[in-house]
């Protein structure tokens, strides 16, 4: 698919109306109003495809598509495994999740199925196979939307069978699973892979190599069920591309092992817009635009956002004017070739009845979302141009899953809150104020293309990081590693020798103790009473939560604690290897040193912003571009209006007097 303009529309679900036509009729009109061009349906559709076993019927959906086809408007085609019929939980019952305390759910609900069950897949592989011989050819049919947000785990005999071979696989003998899980602790010790059971609260939950192999368990039966899903498309003869929808902070699946089996990453983003200053919201998405984004290092697609209230956070915020249209451009400016709603048209009845929509219960085309909606159409269409444009970051941050996942469960410093999102966030948030584009990466991802990594509590090291962090900084890389980390191997069984492993030698250090903070206490980072001071520090920072003690051996000490017994003891170190720097952060600190060690950081490993002088608090930057162009984006998140001084170039959208009105954006065209 070679894709010409900029997607804008979203989930569609015409089967909720087919005993109303008037009703389809008036949304064609509605969508080419707000220059609606993509519809995603079929996402939720399965009983009205294949009311009976074996029965179908697609003669409402050829319908509906050809209708939007007459009407210039695209469509991405959902598979709808993301919900299956009642007809087959009473057939088959093994299709049923099994929860953590072995009970067999009841049919409702979304997801509620077995992905390891041979019953589903089979049938998901039937209905995929029918879609594609009705509409695998047809011309508005431009992708494939595989599911729909999957997640969750079952428990049931079929997962236990499964996980148990993987654990087999992986492992070839039940030795090396013991010594890999440590299980000679509490006598806990299998004598066979049919003794293993995946964690439960009425059973093992205390083996953290076990928590950690069902996590990746799950994530891999999840990915390889999309691949089957995806195999029965290709099998059918289509090959037009595939996506599913990802979502915010999702701790179930592993979405850089997921992207490798899709074409196009997509995801959904559900800000709580106005619950706090517009300027928060706006970082916390465009860090999550930034993950997705990074999953490929290639244009997404905004799957689903909310041009209205949602109805499902704990207070359903109305969208302010000017919002839906900052929030859309935003996404372009992260690398996104797409902005989607869900949803179109708001349901009559069950649990999304109330939830925004491009079109209200009313019907009219007067209301303020749908105005909103327009507008942000109008905007997109002027920027077509961006469309298949990319963003070459050279500077990066960690994120990694697996990492995550050990982190959160390993009975450590603190139990209480570990703020390893917001720790990886204050990172990202400090090179973006720089006017910097910022991948997001995991450490399994090539450091080749970039200057500068930050990666904050690597609690967990996969076998080949240590040796990239090395020759990246041997290479002349700028690497910033922060407390907490290469502690464990990726069983999460603890390195020996001290840490970080295998890299005291690159950072010149030995980490010894890490000291848990009470949410009431905290100490400070400071500049060391004697000696050299650090240039272009503070005096002092404040730093919470975790505070950890090292021992120097070649590394530079830049500044030290402020008080404790540990006062005066390393905070901040720089160690000088090959043609590179590394540097450790001891303790959890606040952003503005953060953004203080960064301006200095980024400037010496000769990376260059976007936009020259000071960027104002609260004024994103980003870039995108290709051969022929490249393309900055700039947009005020503050409540206030700011004066910016624009790049060299010419605007091909928003004001060009230098200074941006609140929600306000301008995109220029500069020359390569």
């Amino acid at each position: 698919m070679e894709q010409k303009f900029l997607m804008h529309g979203g989930d569609y679900n015409p089967e909720q109306w087919l005993h109303m036509p008037e009703v389809l009729k008036t949304d064609i009109e509605r969508f080419k109003e707000a220059k609606i061009n993509t519809v995603s349906v079929g996402i939720f559709s399965w009983a009205k495809l294949e009311p009976k076993e074996g029965e179908y019927d697609f003669e409402w959906l050829e319908n509906v598509i050809n209708n939007l086809y007459e009407n210039e408007i695209s469509v991405i085609l959902a598979t709808p495994s993301g919900a299956r019929p009642h007809w087959m939980a009473d057939k088959y019952p093994e299709v049923l999740r099994v929860n953590q305390m072995r009970q067999k759910m009841l049919f409702g609900s979304r997801h509620n199925h077995c992905l390891t069950s041979p019953v589903y897949r089979e049938k998901v592989r039937q209905i995929n196979t029918e879609l594609v011989k009705h509409f695998g050819n047809h011309p508005a049919v431009q992708m494939w939307h595989i599911s729909n947000e999957y997640g969750g785990e079952c428990h049931c005999e079929l997962c236990q069978k499964a996980f148990r071979k993987w654990l087999e696989n992986k492992y070839r003998t039940i030795e090396a699973l013991n010594d890999s899980w440590c299980t000679t602790f509490w006598s806990h010790t299998y004598d066979s892979f049919e003794q293993v059971e995946s964690p439960s609260p009425v059973g093992e939950t205390s083996i953290h190599g076990l928590n950690l192999d069902w996590k990746r368990f799950v994530s891999d039966q999840t990915i390889d069920f999309m691949e089957q899903e995806i195999k029965a498309l290709r099998d059918a003869g289509s090959d037009i591309p595939v996506t599913t929808n990802m979502m915010y902070h999702f701790n179930d699946i592993d979405y850089f092992r997921m992207a490798e089996k899709i074409d196009l990453a997509s995801w959904d983003s559900y800000p709580a817009w106005h619950k706090h200053p517009e300027t928060e919201t706006a970082q916390d998405t465009a860090f999550w635009h930034d993950v997705i984004r990074s999953l490929k290092r290639t244009p997404f697609l905004l799957m689903e956002s909310c041009p209205g209230a949602t109805n499902w956070q704990p207070v359903s915020k109305l969208r302010k004017p000017g919002m839906v249209k900052a929030a859309s451009l935003q996404t372009i400016a992260h690398g996104a070739d797409g902005a989607m709603y869900f949803q179109m048209r708001k349901s009559r009845g069950a649990c999304e009845k109330f939830h925004g929509a491009v079109i209200d219960h009313y019907d009219g085309n007067d209301t303020r979302t749908f105005r909103d909606v327009c507008e942000a159409g109008d905007m997109l269409s002027v920027l077509h141009e961006v469309t298949g444009t990319y963003t070459i970051a050279k500077a990066a941050v960690l994120y990694d899953w697996e990492n995550l996942w050990a982190m959160r469960e390993a009975a450590g410093p603190r139990n209480a809150g570990l703020h390893e999102d917001e720790c990886i966030e204050k990172s990202w948030r400090a090179l973006r104020k720089l006017g910097l584009d910022v991948d997001v990466i995991d450490q399994r991802t090539s450091f080749d293309r970039y200057k500068f990594i930050a990666a904050p509590m690597q609690y967990l090291f996969h076998p080949d990081f240590s040796q990239k962090v090395r020759t990246f900084v041997e290479n002349g890389g700028t690497f910033v590693m922060t407390y907490w980390s290469g502690v464990v191997d990726e069983n999460d069984r603890c390195f020996l020798g001290g840490r970080p492993y295998d890299l005291m030698d690159v950072f010149g250090l030995r980490a010894e103790e890490i000291d848990g903070l009470y949410d009431w206490e905290e100490n400070s980072i400071c500049q060391p009473l004697e000696g050299e001071k650090f240039a272009d520090m503070k005096d002092s920072y404040t730093c919470k939560y975790l505070c950890e003690l090292v021992k120097p051996t070649t590394a530079k000490t830049l500044m030290v604690y402020g008080s404790d017994f540990y006062a005066a003891q390393p905070a901040l170190l720089c160690n000088t290897y090959g043609d590179g720097k590394a540097y450790y952060v001891c303790a959890d600190a606040e952003q503005e040193f953060y953004d203080d060690l960064y301006r200095k950081l980024a400037a010496e490993a000769g990376l260059e912003s976007l936009l020259d002088g000071e960027i104002p608090a609260g004024v994103e930057v980003t870039s995108r571009k290709n051969d022929d162009a490249g393309y900055i984006f700039i947009q005020n998140f503050n409540r206030e209006k700011v004066k910016i001084k624009l790049p060299e170039g010419e605007v091909i959208y928003g004001e060009k007097d230098g200074s941006l009105e609140p929600l306000g954006s301008v995109v220029v065209r500069t020359a390569l």
